[in-house]
């Protein structure tokens, strides 16, 4: 489930953890069963709390903060009878975030193995393992704020030995599937399939204790529910499908589907026009790929911490979890929560970032949930 959205309550899709989206205008349903009641309560409880914010401290310094190269902005804060708190963004006593018993990924590194379907070309390749091997710390590490510093977030959580989830990922193989050999149009099914053929094929290997199965579609590749209800989701897959259990995610490229859905603020749906803030210019000049590394990240983060759908997640039901990217989708800096997304960084050329990566790169990531503070939290905090 997702709550603190972009600019409106998500819909909730089971059985799969999911990055959620907004609805359209349309009344349509988008869930594939009835919300349990005690999942309204949840989110309305955590919702009340999302506008909420640290900015107080934020408010007394001007709106815009310059720096050498870049400034701080946000495109609209929240009144400030709505910032009073002085907690991190989306802090709320009533998140009920627990430790269900099962893995994370605490093996070093993490071994991510990229399945490209669809034609990529090389520099949106780069572009996102770029962002992928900036999460791992660096002799030369990034400027602060960086993606890295972000990870260590994540990294705060632990199973039940203790063991904390490994700070470094690493993409161990690749694998390109540029003719669409499952088709244009995928099911949860036939991700799943995908794998098989990339196991196959490759060969990847069977890597249980520290493997991430990355499977990432192309522009022209429609998945279902994908734009209508997910920009994102993970689970494992079935040994029927694969042989074998193994924790995977999938993301597609929405720039030519939905970016206003699923590359918000890169794009805003129309009916935003007029009231709310105009869309923002991504940090890659890419608005499909630099929108879909936000849900790859919110991916990565939520794969590592619950892989198998039984470790760290709120809520009763493991079959429709509450995750850490979840409780904090739509957040990207301070003074974020209730449609705004928070303080972010503007460069010279007017793109919009919050962290840097590996060779120079930007990136727009939104914050996730953290264990000591009991809030959103992100690098590019100002409180």
């Amino acid at each position: 489930m997702c709550f603190c959205p972009h600019f409106s309550i998500r819909s909730c899709l089971q059985p799969i953890s999911l990055l959620f989206i907004p609805p359209s205008t349309s009344t349509t349903t988008v869930t594939d069963q009835e919300m349990p009641l005690h999942h309204f309560i949840f989110s309305f409880l955590t919702l009340a709390f999302c506008p909420t914010s640290s900015v107080a401290a934020a408010a007394s310094k001007e709106q815009t903060l310059n720096t050498q190269d870049a400034e701080f902005f946000n495109p609209k804060l929240p009144p400030r009878t709505l910032s009073s708190s002085k907690r991190f963004e989306g802090s709320s006593n009533l998140v009920d975030l627990r430790y269900h018993m099962g893995p994370v990924l605490s093996s070093s590194p993490i071994n991510i193995y990229l399945i490209w379907y669809g034609r990529w070309s090389l520099s949106q390749k780069l572009l996102i393992k770029d962002f992928i091997t900036s999460i791992s710390p660096s002799a030369t590490p990034s400027p602060s704020p960086s993606v890295s510093e972000w990870w260590k977030t994540v990294s705060l959580y632990t199973d039940q030995t203790g063991a904390n989830v490994s700070r470094t990922l690493v993409v161990a193989r690749e694998h390109s599937d540029a003719r669409y050999s499952h088709g244009y149009h995928l099911t949860r099914l036939s991700v799943q399939q995908v794998i098989a053929t990339a196991v196959k094929a490759a060969p990847f290997p069977v890597d249980h204790r520290n493997g991430i199965y990355l499977i990432l579609t192309s522009h022209d590749v429609t998945v279902q529910d994908f734009c209508r209800a997910v920009c994102g989701f993970h689970y494992f897959t079935f040994p029927s499908m694969v042989g074998y259990t193994m924790p995977y995610a999938w993301i597609g490229n929405s720039g030519k589907q939905c970016p206003e859905v699923c590359a918000y603020p890169f794009a805003v749906p129309g009916y935003m026009g007029g009231g709310g803030p105009g869309a923002l210019l991504p940090p890659n000049g890419d608005v499909g790929l630099d929108g879909m590394i936000s849900v790859i990240a919110h991916e990565l983060a939520e794969l590592t911490t619950n892989p198998l759908v039984n470790a760290w997640y709120a809520g009763e039901d493991p079959t429709a979890p509450t995750e850490i990217g979840d409780l904090c989708e739509g957040l990207y800096g301070t003074g974020g929560g209730g449609g705004y997304i928070g303080q972010v960084i503007r460069g010279r050329k007017g793109r919009t970032y919050n962290m840097n990566g590996n060779k120079g790169r930007k990136f727009l990531v939104q914050w996730i949930w953290s264990p000591a503070l009991k809030a959103c939290a992100g690098p590019n905090a100002l409180d």
